[in-house]
């Protein structure tokens, strides 16, 4: 494994990501990775911006980009989307998918971000959990009904760590829609109506109306 230094600070190639033919090296903790830089000029218009205030750095080790936010593991696991040719075959976990996500927002990377969101509705999240992390990356709200009709037929409120995880505004709207959803059941004569008992497209207009999901709907098809 390669090893170089500048101004007595010891720097290693990446084993995977330092490659022979790469055209622009980044400096990340302690490693340095030499990658392809159209993957950047073509996908994020903040490396284009980046790439065009310095056009010297990056050409060697000695001038690699210095990238402080974020971690050596987090950073291949952001270039692994482009250059593992299975990695759509390969069951990553959440937190995974969850990285790629929050460098890809950081970095505007929309197509690798529109593919972590791919991968995350194929895996097994909890409700509070998703609906945190897709309101913190300002994600698609229609594609978390789910988890909305989840939390508004459970027979349990939200827990504390549950509410803690979710912003006043979401824990509210949940509460507004179980109690709709609970006026709804009542007038279609049950005698001890619980949200549960909400017919579930009834409960899909409560929540589509509560959190506003027709105008995320309308965004989508007009992408």
């Amino acid at each position: 494994m390669a090893h170089d230094s500048q101004i007595g600070v010891s720097r290693v190639h990446h084993p995977e990501y330092y490659l022979k033919d790469g055209n622009v090296t980044f400096h990340v903790e302690d490693t340095l990775f030499r990658v392809h830089r159209h993957f950047f000029e073509r996908e994020s218009p903040f490396f284009v911006q980046v790439f065009a205030m310095a056009p010297r750095t990056g050409t060697s080790d000695s001038t690699a980009f210095r990238l402080n936010e974020v971690t050596t593991a987090d950073f291949a696991k952001m270039l692994w989307v482009w250059y593992s040719p299975s990695h759509k075959r390969e069951n990553k976990p959440k937190d995974y998918w969850f990285t790629i996500l929050e460098l890809s927002t950081n970095w505007q990377f929309p197509d690798m971000k529109r593919h972590a969101v791919d991968e995350l509705q194929n895996l097994d999240i909890e409700p509070a959990e998703k609906i945190a992390m897709y309101n913190r990356y300002n994600i698609d709200k229609s594609l978390l009904l789910p988890e909305y009709k989840f939390l508004c037929k459970r027979a349990s409120q939200m827990s504390i760590e549950e509410g803690e995880q979710l912003e006043l505004h979401t824990v509210l709207r949940i509460h507004e829609a179980r109690e709709r959803a609970i006026s709804s059941a009542a007038e279609r004569g049950c005698c001890f109506p619980t949200s549960a008992d909400a017919d579930d497209k009834e409960l899909e207009k409560i929540l589509t109306d509560v959190f506003n999901l027709n105008d995320y709907v309308t965004n989508r098809r007009d992408v």
